[in-house]
């Protein structure tokens, strides 16, 4: 039968007999009418033709053409494919600052799954994780990257096809800076701040010039390593804004313009020297007034990263206390449904352009969200193509310890890829037959189909959250966790059923890429972490208390995979946020200590 590439093309067709000889030469036409970075593939008994307009088309020509190759029936099938991507930027984000820093090796793995995935953008998210000139208090238990290390990642990066883009935050999540001496005066509240009842150390910098020069410095130092005239400079999540230091300014003239004065002066230096500079729309979203304040070469990039699907599950599920809570804090419930859509509703109605950026669900979960993954990636594609969207950003997020491990989020890498390269054409594609075929080459297709069938418990646990899955909540915070986090004991039940199965699959898996035997232990290490999360759950009362017969065992268990935590890290990442990631489950060793006694 004819191969189908990956990622699969607008458009396909095949005859039977004819096909090339082994050895056909590839004739090449430059055709300007082509569109950006397609081709037309066309494969006969009179050789192979490859059309295109530009270097991208012509580098995805050759490699589906490579892909075709490798099929037995190559040489006696013809192949007429004409394809161009949906979105001229597809980009995928890597959190390396909460707390993974990859190795190189690593780094290097990521650069071939995207590759294949015909993502074009690699953006590295950081916070504190570059060696910042003379900023070493901030970093030296990091295991930062070096300006080396990025130099030789833009080169790989380069050689594939790909930019490796700079994302630094220079407003919100700087609590790595602000909790160093000499820097704790910048923030806009110096003594912290209390969310959802838990009081927190300062995260977001004054929106002042002399904090604007400062980032401008930090950007200055690891942006000229990147040789792409691109950046993000974050600026989401400002927590604190408006309510410390900018507070007076924020009455007088509005928050909105606070937070877009001080992103301006970030972003001026870069648009003026013609880069295109990225920023999180959070809050500008959500500030009318800011609609026609989008300076030249700026792009406002709207996340979402919970599916219309997902989001409805949690409001149809939703006590009328926490409905309350929701339109309390200025929440539109009904809107919650409608995903990317209101998300980005003011730069719809405004017709500002915009890029899209869903996620690829791993964060707060171990085993990855697939169903959500899924659902989310495709709503944003729907939605960007809808408006025109020129990029589309899929996000792998470090919250609360990135317990989950990187080969988790490689099928929704490779699925992001996939829809925003051509999304009627890969909407159902098979991605757990492209991870065991072409990222970890089993044979056997065993580890590609766990690490989808494992995505899926998430949603089979029947108590749908947002941006996180109960099992990674329970082994976090056992004593906070709400009602409506905890799943029934029937959903409990079926759930170990899976984890066992996919442990079981997971030994008889044969993958023969090089990473393989890591993929398999550290998917094996993050299955018993869910499949002890389920028992935590059975073992726990309403009042977040552990069944005192139950507690040892379920310590020493928990000991155990700590200990092999820490080496399943160490195959992938650096040292630094170790041990800041495995204090994460400080809480729970203690609760189950309390019911030792």
């Amino acid at each position: 039968m004819p191969v189908t590439p990956f990622p699969r093309p607008k458009s396909m067709t095949t005859t039977s007999g004819g096909g090339p000889a082994a050895d056909a030469p590839v004739r090449v036409v430059l055709d300007a009418s082509t569109p950006a970075q397609g081709f037309r593939l066309q494969t006969s008994a009179d050789g192979v033709t490859v059309t295109h307009a530009d270097a991208a088309g012509l580098r995805y020509a050759l490699a589906t053409l490579d892909q075709l190759r490798a099929d037995r029936d190559f040489t006696t099938t013809s192949y007429d494919i004409s394809d161009h991507p949906d979105f001229g930027v597809r980009g995928f984000m890597l959190d390396i600052s909460r707390d993974r820093v990859p190795t190189r090796r690593t780094l290097a793995r990521w650069v071939d799954v995207l590759a294949l995935a015909r993502v074009n953008s690699f953006e590295l998210y950081t916070e504190h994780t570059f060696a910042f000139t003379g900023e070493q208090a901030v970093w030296q238990d990091a295991s930062p990257l070096t300006a080396a290390d990025v130099r030789w990642l833009d080169a790989l990066c380069a050689s594939r096809g790909i930019e490796l883009v700079c994302n630094q935050n220079t407003l919100g999540h700087m609590e790595r800076f602000l909790k160093v001496p000499e820097h704790a005066e910048r923030a806009e509240n110096e003594d912290g701040f209390t969310m959802r009842g838990q009081h927190r150390p300062p995260s977001t910098v004054e929106p002042s010039a002399e904090n604007a020069a400062f980032v401008q410095g930090l950007l200055e130092d690891v942006v000229p390593h990147f040789r792409t005239k691109r950046l993000n400079i974050g600026a989401d999540e400002p927590w604190e804004l408006g309510t410390g230091k900018s507070a007076q300014r924020a009455e007088e003239v509005g928050l909105g313009t606070v937070y877009f004065e001080y992103v301006t002066q970030v972003m001026r230096p870069w648009l003026d020297r013609g880069y295109t500079v990225e920023f999180w729309a959070d809050v500008f979203g959500d500030h009318p007034e800011l609609m026609d304040e989008v300076p030249a070469g700026a792009v406002p990039v709207v996340w979402q990263y919970d599916s219309p699907a997902l989001l409805a599950d949690v409001v149809d599920a939703a006590s009328p206390g926490q409905v309350q809570e929701w339109r309390s804090l200025g929440v539109d419930v009904t809107a919650l449904r409608e995903g990317f859509r209101d998300r980005a509703k003011l730069l719809l109605e405004a017709g500002v352009p915009f890029w899209v950026a869903p996620g690829a669900s791993n964060w707060n979960s171990l085993l990855g969200r697939w169903d959500n993954a899924v659902a989310n990636m495709v709503d944003a594609a729907e939605v960007g193509l809808e408006n025109s969207a020129q990029g589309y950003l899929n996000t792998s997020w470090g919250d609360h310890g990135h317990w989950d491990p990187p080969s988790v989020a490689f099928g929704p890498a490779l699925f992001g890829g996939a829809v925003s390269w051509s999304l009627e054409a890969n909407r159902d594609v098979d991605v757990a037959a492209v991870l065991s075929e072409a990222v970890l080459l089993d044979p056997t297709g065993l580890t590609g189909d766990v690490l989808v069938r494992a995505g899926g418990v998430c949603q089979a646990l029947g108590a749908p959250l947002l941006n996180a899955s109960p099992l990674c909540l329970v082994l976090r915070e056992p004593d906070q966790l709400k009602p409506w986090a905890v799943p029934s004991p029937q959903a409990l039940a079926a759930v170990h059923e899976t984890l066992t199965g996919c442990l079981a699959d997971l030994a008889a898996a044969d993958p023969a890429a090089a990473d393989g035997d890591v993929v398999v232990r550290e998917l094996t290490q993050a299955l018993r972490l869910s499949d002890l999360a389920v028992r935590l759950f059975q073992a726990r009362a309403d009042d977040g208390s552990f069944d005192a017969a139950a507690a040892p065992r379920l310590l020493t268990e928990l000991e155990a995979l700590l200990e092999e935590q820490r080496a399943c890290w160490l195959l992938r990442s650096r040292p630094g946020g170790l041990a800041d990631s495995l204090a994460e489950f400080s809480r729970l060793r203690h609760a189950l200590l309390r019911a030792v006694g």
